[in-house]
């Protein structure tokens, strides 16, 4: 294998009054594939948009109709990737540095955003490395953790270990909470900086509320509708939303449970809960109505590094019931927009829960008092947020602009 140089390519200079962007977002998944990473990546990728900035999405070609959008100011970039096992309808990233190398090389980025640390997200880390550009990730999945819901606890070193490497090469990781910037440094890693999520309450609104949508779930106006949005999975904990509900139906008989979402453990639930309504995954105006259309909001996950359906639920103005955790313990003040259970505390959950059916007045006033905090966490702050890390990351960029890079690239024989 030998080297050879490719011409110089010129940093160009960005005045410093000027606040429009090239930004390179690079991410395994993406809408329509539905999951919070993928619906927060692209509202942070529209969000810029419309801020003005000159957006490059790289992703995985879902499928063989999948074209690359390409307008002003936007275009994508399609590569190759494999279906994720146990989700086959989830697209993972495959190497691609020699094509992103080329592709920045080309039009370089002022910053590169690597949202997921998948083969794709390496590869990106890698091509920007060689290219001195500046990057940087979020951190928002704990892989690391799920690896315990899988019979796989050997990995959790190993995976933390690779995150901890990947992410340390980056200038800044974003993370959503004070809690897990606090863990993720008390593990190793460095330059961790809190970038909340925000909520579209135009969206998520308690105005959604359907009475024919509740119709369709066979109860009346007054039947007690419990909801639990997200991932039908192990790492979800929702043995203890079953536990719960079913104390909360020692309250209610005629309580119905909704979940929404869909995964592996769809089957097992159905048998635990026959009588509950497995809505599917939903998206847009549907899902804000099934949320405005529940009476309260059940949520067990301790696996979550933010859990973007906690926000939601508060804009649906829905009484959430939640351990003290990521969205939840951030948002959530005890007994005043919600009700909160200590992580370590199982009983304490499921008393909650109780609570929360034995007085359904008291539940109201809750979730108004949600929606009220909900409507202080708007995307734009989010934006303005990332917008100052982007620029941090420039201002101590390791290529000052208007100089000149050499960058080798292999060349096999």
């Amino acid at each position: 294998m030998t080297e050879r140089h490719a011409p110089a390519i010129l940093v160009d200079d960005l005045p410093a009054a000027r606040r429009s962007l090239r930004v390179a977002v690079v991410t395994e998944t993406y809408p329509p594939e539905v999951n919070g990473v993928a619906m927060t990546i692209n509202r942070v990728v529209e969000g810029l948009r419309e801020r003005g900035h000159d957006l490059q999405l790289v992703r995985p070609r879902q499928d063989k109709r999948d074209e690359a959008d390409r307008s002003e100011g936007f275009h994508e970039v399609l590569l190759r990737g494999l279906p994720i096992p146990r989700y086959p309808h989830l697209k993972m990233g495959l190497p691609a540095k020699r094509a992103l190398v080329e592709q920045w090389a080309w039009k370089r980025p002022d910053v590169v955003h690597i949202a997921t640390e998948g083969p794709l997200g390496w590869s990106a880390l890698q091509a920007a490395m060689r290219l001195r550009l500046p990057v940087v990730s979020d951190f928002r999945t704990n892989f690391h953790a799920y690896s315990r819901h899988y019979g796989l606890a050997w990995l959790h070193k190993p995976i933390l270990a690779y995150l901890r490497k990947f992410h340390n090469r980056t200038q800044v990781t974003m993370v959503p909470t004070e809690g897990l910037r606090r863990e993720l440094t008390g593990s190793g890693f460095v330059n961790v900086s809190v970038v909340a999520r925000g909520v579209d309450t135009r969206l998520f609104n308690p105005e959604r509320r359907s009475a024919a949508l509740r119709a369709t779930w066979g109860v009346g106006p007054d039947t007690l509708v419990v909801l639990c949005v997200g991932r039908l999975a192990p790492e979800k904990n929702l043995g203890a939303l079953v536990t719960a509900f079913e104390a909360m139906r020692a309250v209610h008989p005629d309580a119905k449970l909704v979940l929404v979402g869909d995964g592996p453990a769809r089957k097992e639930l159905e048998a635990a809960c026959p009588g509950a309504l497995f809505a599917g995954a939903r998206r847009d105006e549907d899902l804000a109505a099934h949320y405005a259309s529940a009476d309260a909001f059940v949520f067990p996950s301790l696996s979550e590094t933010f859990g973007n359906v906690t926000p939601e639920a508060m804009a649906s103005g829905l009484p959430m019931v939640a351990y003290d955790y990521a969205a939840a313990g951030r948002l959530i003040q005890h007994g005043q927009n919600g009700l909160l259970a200590p992580t370590e505390r199982s009983d304490a959950f499921v008393q909650r829960a109780v609570d929360l059916a034995r007085d359904r007045h008291a539940a109201r006033l809750l979730g108004a008092a949600a929606r009220e905090t909900a409507l202080l966490h708007s995307w734009d702050r989010i934006y303005s947020e990332i917008e100052s890390v982007y620029l941090s990351c420039l201002r101590a960029a390791p290529v000052p602009r208007g100089t000149a890079v050499l960058h080798a690239e292999p060349r096999l024989r």
